[in-house]
Formats: structure tokens, sequence, C-alpha cells
């Protein structure tokens, strides 16, 4: 029952509610990136969401798009900006996916939305994880976020969509607030974000 619908509305009005809250906060951000990224505040890519459906994904843009002289993009490190470092850490990136929210592409908690070119890369059980729709943070966020191992972090999406219930999501939106005052998990020992997944 609440998979089915009362997640969905409850998404809606919570995501409305924090979308508004949010959106002096929306604004700075945007004006800072907008100047740091050369007019370019928001960042637009296609994922697969719930049924491996595609969407658009809108987040705040915390890379430039410097390449190398091949014309192939520096290294994630060598892209962050120094406003992007700052909105990234404290995960004011996530922001603009409310909106994705509000039109129900996407929910507030789920497994994260991932590139599509990882969709054949999955085997059968990870492919679980489009039993429901992608959300901005999930069981695997608040359980390492990209300090973990791909396969871990599907382990962790998997049992997410076998367990889903209205207490396991207010657990983790509670544990997201606390991941993101403490900034933890954020990238990949290493790393600026994450390694790409390349299969099992």
């Amino acid at each position: 029952m609440y998979k089915n619908g009362i997640k969905r509305l409850l998404d809606f009005i919570a995501a409305l509610i924090g979308f508004l809250l949010l959106s002096p906060v929306f604004i700075v951000v945007c004006v800072a990136l907008y100047f740091a990224n050369n007019g370019k505040p928001f960042f637009y890519q296609i994922r697969p969401g719930k049924k491996e459906k595609l969407f658009r994904i809108i987040k705040f843009k915390t890379m430039n798009d410097k390449k190398d002289p091949d014309g192939n993009l520096l290294p994630d490190a060598d892209r962050m900006t120094r406003v992007g470092s700052f909105v990234r850490k404290t995960s004011l990136d996530e922001i603009p996916q409310l909106l994705n929210v509000i039109k129900g592409d996407m929910s507030l908690v789920g497994p994260r939305p991932l590139l599509p070119q990882y969709l054949p890369l999955y085997n059968e059980t990870q492919k679980k994880r489009h039993w429901v729709k992608p959300g901005i943070t999930g069981w695997a966020q608040v359980n390492g976020r990209n300090a973990i191992s791909w396969q871990q972090k599907f382990e962790y999406d998997v049992w997410y969509t076998e367990h889903i219930s209205l207490a396991l999501d207010l657990k983790i939106m509670l544990l997201t607030v606390k991941k993101v005052f403490i900034r933890e998990g954020i990238a990949a020992e290493g790393m600026a974000t994450t390694e790409a997944f390349k299969g099992n």
C-alpha cells in the first residue's frame, strides 16, 4: 500500500515544501555557480529510473568542462571548482533534484539513479534496484555512500527494494541529515567523486 500510492503523495508534498523552504539557498547557490561555471549553474544528464525508464536528472554543476589537448574531459579532481567543492561537500548539489521528485521521476528515498551505460553490466539481482523509483538519498547513501564498493552499494539498494516501508524511509532521511552534517562518504578514497562501475 505504501509503495503503491502513499509514498508518491508524501514525496510530492515533502519535496514541494522542501523546495519552497530551500528556495533562498537555491538562488544563492545558483548565482554562485553561474559565475563559477561561465553561466552554467545546472548539470543535466539522462539517467534510468523505475523499470529502467530514462529521464533527465538536474543537479547543480560542481565541475567545469575543461578538456585535455585530445578533447577528453579532465579527471573529476581537476575539474572540481572551489564553489563546486563546497556545494558537493555540503550536499547542496542535490537540491535541484527536488524538482525531479515533484515531477514524479524520482522519490526522496530510493536507490541512486546511475548512468544508462551501467544497465547492461548489472547481474539479475542488481537489476532489482530498478523495481522502485530512484531517490535523492537511499540505504546505500547512509551506509557508506561513495566510500563503499559498487557491490556493497547494490546489495544495499536491492535490500531496500525488498524491505521498503514508511518507517525505513523516515530512518534513512534522518540518517541522511546526520551524514550531511558530518560530511561522511562523499568521495571514494583518493578520488574527488567515485570510480566508474565496470561490471561484476
